[in-house]
């Protein structure tokens, strides 16, 4: 029997024309993310598994985190679950580093997910994140960022920014409602895209509350729509409770700030699952396909403190590209059509003047031009029929003709282009069209 040459479950290999794409995305993020300020860093794929523990909640630290003991050492160590706690251990780690400090962060992550379409247990994360401000244009600046990386990446409209504030369930669930426990609530709420209102319901109801509460949550939950509108009449209905009031002013100074405005729609059912979230959050999401968020992140006030001993304010956004890029091929946004990031081929008619055109691929490559050239030996058909099936846009073809003259016959089809260079005039008239 032989050796099972499938990746594990959850996990991909990536041929060109998918990797050429996500390179491309990738580096649209990159622009987007340094046109607002913000600085890479990188953090080890491998953390201490007490560097992970207790900052997620009981789901992800008892189920999803890929957790192993080194069995040389006996110590407990856990692949990154996301690049939000790692960076709150660099910011521990890294003193005297000036705030705010903005960062973007493109790596991958892992979690031990049952593996569906847009859901794998490898995957990408684009995060950016600002440490140091307690302030509500830190939290607009975040969203404003999110929707302009949305729109790099080809959705120019169909996407919605779903807003709401952890102080905005706190003060109803927790004090108006008088939830105890209310972390075990906002698992069970955040799984209604996946189980539906009944399911969430029975969630709520499984964890020991009685119907009447269960109503009421629901009822709080299904709250969505204009944000000047629903944040006045949610002031109105809390006014005396000191959590919604800090929340709705935050959120409403938020919005002064952020620039497209009516892309935006608060959403009490929104309320991020994980633990450590303290103040604003969101999620983007399509209108189509129903793919779940494609974004998402708030304010995270005390994570970075379980480092340092004190409280440093940070917000942040993590940008899903596995299902942008799943929900663009899917729409047609993205085409796999890119088989090679080789723009010129140089095919030699004959082995004798293989040093000839060796020489030239050498000279494109010095510019920085992407250029083939057969290693096989095969002949000049084979050579032809190898370039078209990767769409190389220029062929270059040298043969007993174009040595003798110092020259180079130039073929790319796509601009209906047939014509013999001098070689010394070759790299410019390419880059014409190219």
């Amino acid at each position: 029997m032989g050796v099972n040459a499938r990746p594990p479950r959850g996990f991909r290999d990536f041929p060109p024309d998918i990797m050429i794409l996500r390179k491309e995305l990738l580096s649209r993020l990159e622009k987007v993310f340094q046109a607002y300020g913000f600085d890479p860093i990188d953090t080890p794929a491998v953390e201490y598994w007490s560097t992970l523990a207790g900052k997620y909640g009981e789901e992800a630290e008892s189920r999803l985190i890929w957790r192993f003991k080194d069995p040389w050492s006996g110590r407990e160590y856990a692949l990154r679950y996301d690049l939000t706690v790692p960076l709150a251990r660099f910011i521990a780690t890294h003193k005297g580093i000036g705030y705010p400090f903005k960062r973007y962060h493109i790596g991958p992550v892992w979690r031990h997910e049952e593996p569906q379409k847009g859901r794998y247990r490898e995957f990408y994360q684009c995060d950016a994140d600002i440490v140091g401000s307690p302030y509500p244009e830190a939290d607009a600046e975040i969203v404003n960022l999110v929707v302009d990386a949305i729109r790099s990446l080809g959705f120019k409209d169909g996407f919605t920014v779903r807003l709401n504030d952890r102080r905005l369930l706190r003060g109803i669930f927790e004090e108006k409602l008088g939830l105890k426990n209310v972390l075990p609530v906002y698992r069970a709420i955040d799984k209604l895209d996946k189980i539906g209102l009944e399911g969430v319901k029975g969630e709520l109801s499984r964890l020991g509350l009685d119907d009447n509460i269960v109503s009421e949550i629901v009822s709080i939950i299904s709250l969505e729509g204009d944000p000047d509108s629903l944040l006045a009449e949610i002031e109105a209905a809390y006014a005396s409770n000191e959590n919604v009031a800090s929340a709705v002013a935050h959120l409403g100074e938020m919005l002064n700030y952020i620039l497209d405005k009516g892309r935006v729609r608060i959403d009490l059912s929104l309320v991020r699952g994980l633990d450590y979230y303290t103040g604003p959050i969101i999620e983007v999401v399509l209108d189509e396909p129903k793919i779940g968020s494609i974004a998402g992140g708030g304010r995270y006030d005390n994570l970075i403190g379980m480092f340092t001993g004190e409280q440093v304010p940070a917000t942040g956004a993590s940008i899903g590209i596995e299902r942008i890029i799943d929900a663009g091929i899917e729409l047609g946004i993205y085409r796999l059509d890119r088989k090679t990031v080789t723009r010129v081929q140089v095919i030699y008619l004959s082995r004798k003047y293989y040093e000839y055109a060796w020489r030239i691929a050498a000279e494109l490559r010095r510019r920085g031009i992407p250029t083939r050239i057969d290693l096989g030996r095969v002949n000049e058909r084979r050579q032809r029929k190898k370039a078209s099936r990767l769409s190389i846009p220029v062929l270059i073809f040298v043969g007993e003709r174009e040595v003798r003259s110092g020259s180079a016959t130039v073929y790319a089809p796509d601009r209906d282009v047939r014509e013999t260079v001098p070689i010394e005039e070759l790299y410019n008239f390419i880059i014409k069209i190219l």
